[in-house]
C-alpha cells in the first residue's frame, strides 16, 4: 500500500462509535494522522480551517448519512471549492442502492464501501484511490 503514515485524513460519521472503528482501522492500516468529524457541516469547518492554516486533509472517508449536511452534499461543497476539489473521497453508506453509487461517482466520489465492511476491504477501497490518484 503506497501512502505516508503522516497523510492527513478526516473520518466523519454522525455516531461516535463508528468514526471510532474507522479511526481504528485505518491505524492498523499505518495511518497515524486521523481527525474526526461529526457532521458534513462541522466536517466543512475543519477541512477550511486546516487549509487556511497550511496544513491541508489529503484524504475524507464520509458517512453519507448525517444530519445537518449530508456526506454528498458535504462532498458537492468540496468539490466546488477550487481550494478543496483535489482531496481525496472515500463515501461510507449502509445504502448500496445502485442510483447511490452512480449519483456520488457523478459529485466527484473517489470509492464507495457498504457498511459494514471488514479492514480488508476498507484498505483494498483505499489502495484502489490510491492507484488511481498516483498517491
Amino acid at each position: 500500500m503506497t501512502f505516508r503514515p503522516d497523510m492527513k485524513l478526516l473520518v466523519v460519521d454522525d455516531m461516535s462509535t463508528m468514526r471510532k472503528i474507522i479511526k481504528n482501522m485505518l491505524g492498523q492500516l499505518g495511518f497515524k494522522n486521523i481527525s474526526e468529524a461529526d457532521s458534513g457541516k462541522k466536517a466543512l469547518e475543519i477541512v477550511e480551517s486546516a487549509h487556511k492554516l497550511g496544513s491541508p486533509f489529503e484524504f475524507i472517508l464520509s458517512d453519507w448519512n448525517m444530519p445537518e449536511l449530508n456526506g454528498l452534499d458535504f462532498l458537492k461543497a468540496l468539490k466546488a471549492s477550487e481550494a478543496h476539489k483535489n482531496i481525496a473521497f472515500l463515501m461510507i453508506t449502509a445504502e448500496a442502492e445502485q442510483g447511490n453509487v452512480i449519483t456520488a461517482v457523478k459529485c466527484g466520489v473517489d470509492n464507495y464501501v457498504v457498511k459494514p465492511f471488514s479492514p480488508q476491504i476498507l484498505k483494498e477501497k483505499i489502495e484502489k484511490i490510491f492507484a488511481k490518484r498516483g498517491l
